[in-house]
Parts: C-alpha cells; structure tokens; sequence
C-alpha cells in the first residue's frame, strides 16, 4: 500500500474562534468562499457535521464548462477546536482552529491526490483558505 504524501496550509484568521467555525462549517457560508478563483463557485454545500456525518459540497466553473462534487464523512469533531474527515476517494483530512494572537489558526492538513503534483494541490487548497480567510473576516 502507497502511503499518500500529507500537505498542510494554514490562514490567520482576525476573528474570534466561535465565528471562525460557523464560518468554515455552516453551509450559507461555504457557498461563499469555497472555491480556488473567481472563476470557479459552489453553488451548493450540504453539511451534517457529526461523527458518521457526511458533507457534499457542488463546486462548478461559473461558465458552466466543468464541476464536480466534493463530499466524505466525518471522523472525528470537537467543536470549535477540530474536525476530521475521509473524502470519497478515501484520502483524510483534518481541519484544526486554534485561538491565536487575538485571532485564528486555521491549519488544514490533507492527504494528496496522485493525478496533480503535489505543489498545484497545495496552492488549491491554499487559495480556498485565503478566500475563507477574506470571507470571514469581512462579515461583522
């Protein structure tokens, strides 16, 4: 068996660790920040979060020309401090919020798909988080 390499991006958050989670967990949310470019939507995200949960989220390219649907279920959740997941495909992935210098640590830390180079899949799910990053600081 081929141990999958294990990347991990992370975001400072300036919000409080309650409006972190809600953020990145509620799914009115997700459909406003998760995608990797402008160019790129979620136009749905379903969310049952709780061990043997399952989230799917609809991500699509705005004109129409690609999509795909993202899910798994969950592994592991303590609220407002982490959540564990396995995708569909059967990679991991763990997402950790830790209160940090008045604001946030976000880290996520997933296992890496074998049809990109490792480095375009970092900077994917890098840019998610910015753009998560952006979305949950500019709400009040």
């Amino acid at each position: 068996m081929t141990t999958l390499p294990r990347i991990t991006v992370s975001a400072q958050v300036a919000k409080p660790v309650e409006h972190v989670w809600t953020c990145y967990t509620g799914p009115e949310h997700i459909t406003q920040w998760n995608a990797a470019s402008d160019d790129w939507h979620c136009p749905r995200a379903e969310n049952n979060l709780r061990v043997g949960g399952r989230f799917s989220y609809r991500m699509e390219a705005r004109d129409g020309s690609f999509g795909f649907d993202f899910g798994g279920t969950y592994t592991a959740v303590k609220p407002k401090e982490h959540f564990a997941y396995t995708m569909d495909d059967g990679r991991t992935c763990e997402v950790r919020f830790a209160p940090e210098g008045g604001g946030t640590a976000v880290t996520v830390i997933f296992e890496a798909e074998t049809e990109n180079p490792v480095e375009m899949q970092r900077g994917g799910w890098q840019a998610i988080l910015d753009r998560f990053k952006g979305y949950a600081e500019s709400l009040a």
